[in-house]
């Protein structure tokens, strides 16, 4: 029987090309879970504001926000790694008060970095124009907040290493240093 450490909801959080969704991918596949991409999530009303290169309001976020929370909470206990970008403390305390527990990874890196990969890439609705209006609503991890910053010009696998010896770490913690199989 193979033992699988178990890990609280895992937000894979960042401005717009930073690597979320590949992060995401990686990081539920190591861990025998499952990643979602929250921006599958948004109402059509959302995605239509975001294509016309309108930054979305709090009031936009707060439904997709309690769509993503409570789809983290039901999968508790899944290894659930989901994609939303949690740039503001209050989108992250509205996902943690629907899913308790719920950690964060945040990619960071520069504006200049994300910016080359921004333009290098094709977004089915997040125009490059939007990314200077996601660095100004960014709001870090907080001291409080159960969570790791990695910078994302490390390779893709040494991001995912890190955030599995972060998610390993908590996870015993958490359960008082014996980890839970399943």
């Amino acid at each position: 029987m193979t033992q699988r450490v178990l890990h609280p909801p895992v937000v894979v959080m960042g401005v717009q090309g930073s690597g979320k969704s590949t992060i995401a991918e990686l990081l539920a596949s190591r861990t025998g879970g499952r990643a979602v991409d929250g921006d599958r999530l948004h109402p059509a009303d959302n995605v239509a504001r975001m294509a016309a290169g309108v930054p979305l309001s709090d009031a936009d976020r707060e439904p997709w926000l309690r769509t993503i929370g409570d789809l983290l909470d039901a999968h508790r206990g899944d290894n659930i790694v989901v994609v939303c970008s949690a740039l503001r403390r209050n989108y992250r305390d509205l996902l943690r008060d629907r899913a308790p527990g719920t950690v964060f990874v945040h990619l960071s890196g520069s504006f200049e970095l994300i910016s080359e990969r921004v333009d290098a890439r094709t977004h089915e609705y997040m125009p490059p124009a939007l990314l200077r209006s996601q660095f100004a609503s960014l709001e870090p991890l907080e001291p409080d907040e159960d969570g790791i910053v990695i910078d994302v010009a490390a390779a893709p696998v040494r991001i995912v290493d890190e955030a599995v010896a972060f998610l390993d770490e908590h996870a015993r913690r958490v359960s008082g240093g014996a980890a839970s199989s399943r």
